[in-house]
């Protein structure tokens, strides 16, 4: 076995193959760029090597680089990752010069699967059924205007050696066809080194479920089920889980046959997935390989119990598989979240910054209950604009879907992130949405059921009294806190009253506290009671609670005059007053919101990458006004209405902060 394995990555999917190689005993070998100097895998590695500045294109993906690290190391085996060089048989190719092995497959496995459009090419000789496209090399624009018109609308273009999302983009008409080529070119050669793109049709309402295989070099291949990965934004996957709550055996046994007889005609070894797309009536198309790890392999792991990390190092190692086909038991159900930097309320748009707080949730492992959470960070790092916007995977495994479903729910609760955007609160909403829990929905769910963006959760009647109560019952015991320190009266409790009114989400509730040693019950005016038990104290950004008995976890903060509390996809400031209070508040004028109707505002922090625009311009609504690059995906900011340009505030290359005013309108 390897002594030293360098991992040519970096966050949590490094971190990650950390793991597993301590687990082993092999020690590992870190690289990072300037950005990284301070990052969590730099801190995990036995060794850490500097390789450049902060984009991946002068770091990560400089090929020269990497192999310098190895030297430098004494490296015997290099793991990947996903993204950066783990798809690139330029890579592979120089590591096999210098006889270090690739925890990976064969060069001309990458080289034939890897690239997307010569896999479909194999795919299609080997009678695998495809999506309708075009897969030769397209020159500019207009060619890819002319094969769209010819494939028909809606089409995908694609990056060739893209993943993740990147490169990717949707038209539905010839301008989208031609600034989507654009688009997609320059995120590939930005993530990739790469900037050819195809085009094939876009299939509407599917599903998209993949299946994993691993392969050894002695002949033996197997698949480990599926993974159903049909919650997606902009074709990044957000929600996985595995098994998929819509295949039957005989669905997954085929399509999990066609996936081992592809890799195995290409010669593949090590860890890959099948991807497909699958039809209401259970049909399903061939769409790529990706030669390499996946993000959300977890919750395959956790339904089989197998360490695809550790079988790819043993097969790079020239061992034989350990398990056959007929030993690969599917046991449980397993979700994956996926937490970014990216704030809901923004349209998702990338947020960085410092991590002011970052506690996730304990992990377990117990024999009905999993909670796993893979993760690059720590309290107090940086997300950084230069790299993927994950922050962490977070995983949950129970004997039923149902149960999984459930133990998320309350993992989500208990995940508390401040300092940057994030989207926790629509993890939450789609873990509570009905569509998802019947486990009927495609790769358009987002789409569909947030056509105008995430604007949070409305919480139920019910749940909005639970929180009432809970609130109450914290104000109170902040209330006697607060008296204690002024240190004005010895009877502190007698100090602070019972009558209260909650206003949250629109609502009013007035409510009577009667408190005991063990808890409060919480009356309301309709004579209603709830008892409120929690040793929550004040300054805790935790509260667990007890509501009737059952379980109520709010992330608190303070404002004035109550609290801003966050549960299961709801932002809600909470104020507790006295019943003079209320009535007085009622009386009290809304701020309004300042007028940026004639401003272009940058809606993230990111980098300029052109302005199509110029002072006197008249723009029509919908028009490109600029581009701006965050976190290796470009964003066009489009005009809202017709206006005059009146000022120009940017030009390409300029960085620029979230609300800084890129353009004036007359």
């Amino acid at each position: 076995m390897f002594d030293k394995i360098l991992i040519a990555n970096r966050g949590e999917i490094a971190c990650r193959v950390i793991k597993t190689a301590q687990k082993m005993g092999i020690k590992t070998v870190a690289i990072y760029s300037d950005a990284d100097k301070q990052a969590l895998h730099v801190k995990m590695a036995d060794e850490a090597i500097h390789i450049g500045p902060p984009p991946a294109n002068q770091s990560y993906i400089v090929i020269d680089k990497v192999m310098e690290a190895i030297r430098t190391s004494g490296a015997q085996a290099v793991h990947p990752g996903y993204g950066f060089l783990s798809e690139n048989s330029k890579f592979a190719e120089a590591l096999a010069a210098e006889g270090v092995a690739f925890v990976g497959p064969p060069v001309g496995a990458i080289e034939s699967m890897g690239d997307k459009i010569t896999s479909k090419k194999i795919a299609q000789e080997a009678g695998v059924s495809t999506v309708p496209g075009y897969m030769g090399l397209i020159e500019d624009a207009d060619e890819a205007v002319k094969i769209s018109n010819q494939i028909g609308y809606p089409v995908m273009l694609k990056a060739s050696a893209g993943g993740g999302g990147k490169g990717m983009r949707i038209a539905w008409n010839d301008e989208e066809a031609r600034e989507g080529f654009q688009s997609s070119k320059n995120e590939a050669a930005n993530s990739f080194g790469d900037d050819r793109i195809f085009i094939e049709k876009f299939v509407t309402q599917p599903r998209h479920i993949e299946i994993q295989v691993l392969c050894d070099a002695h002949g033996n291949g197997i698949y480990l089920g599926e993974r159903e990965c049909s919650i997606q934004r902009r074709n990044q996957k957000v929600v996985e889980e595995a098994p998929s709550p819509f295949l039957d055996e005989a669905t997954r046994k085929a399509m999990g046959e066609q996936a081992v007889s592809l890799a195995q005609a290409v010669g593949y070894t090590s860890a890959g997935t099948v991807e497909f797309i699958v039809d209401g009536d259970k049909n399903f198309y061939f769409l790529e390989m990706n030669t390499r790890l996946q993000v959300e392999h977890p919750v395959t792991e956790l339904i089989t119990n197998v360490d695809l990390v550790e079988q790819m190092i043993r097969v790079a190692n020239g061992e034989p598989l350990s398990i056959a086909q007929s030993d690969v038991k599917l046991n449980g159900w397993a979700i994956e979240n996926r937490l970014y930097a990216e704030d809901p309320y923004r349209g998702f748009l990338p947020s960085i910054g410092r991590l002011s707080r970052y506690r996730p949730p304990a992990e377990v492992v117990e024999e009905g209950h999993i909670v796993r959470n893979d993760t690059g960070v720590y309290e107090g790092g940086e997300i950084s604009m230069f790299y993927d916007p994950m922050i962490a995977k977070l995983c949950t495994w129970a004997p039923t879907r149902a149960e999984a479903i459930e133990h998320m729910r309350n993992a989500l609760d208990g995940f508390e992130l401040e300092g940057i955007g994030h989207n926790l609160p629509f993890l939450s909403a789609v873990m509570d949405h009905p569509i998802f829990i019947s486990g009927d929905m495609t790769t358009a769910f987002i789409e569909e059921q947030y056509p105008d963006g995430f604007q949070g959760v409305e919480l139920p009647a019910d749940t909005l009294r639970r929180i009432a109560a809970a609130s109450a019952a914290m104000h109170r015991v902040a209330e006697i806190r607060r008296t204690r320190v002024s240190g004005r009266m010895d009877n502190h409790e007698r100090r602070v009253g019972g009558d209260w009114v909650v206003t949250l989400q629109g609502e009013e509730f007035a409510v009577k506290i009667a408190a005991d040693p063990e808890g409060s019950t919480v009356e309301f005016a309709d004579g209603t009671h709830k008892r409120v038990t929690s040793n929550w104290t004040p300054g805790d950004q935790l509260a667990e609670l007890q509501v009737d008995g059952d379980a109520l976890v709010l992330k608190v903060g303070k404002i004035p005059g109550g609290f801003r509390i966050r549960s299961r996809g709801a932002d809600l400031k909470v104020h507790v007053r006295t019943p003079r209070q209320a009535e007085l508040a009622a009386l009290m004028p809304e701020k309004v919101a300042p007028d940026t109707s004639k401003l272009l505002l940058c809606p993230m922090p990111g980098l300029i990458v052109k302005v199509d625009v110029a002072v006197g311009d008249e723009v029509q609504e919908g028009q490109a006004l600029c581009t701006v690059e965050a976190m290796k995906m470009e964003n066009i900011l489009r005009a809202e209405k017709k206006g005059v340009v009146s000022k120009v505030n940017a030009t390409a290359g300029d960085s620029l902060a979230v609300d800084d005013v890129i353009i004036e309108f007359e």
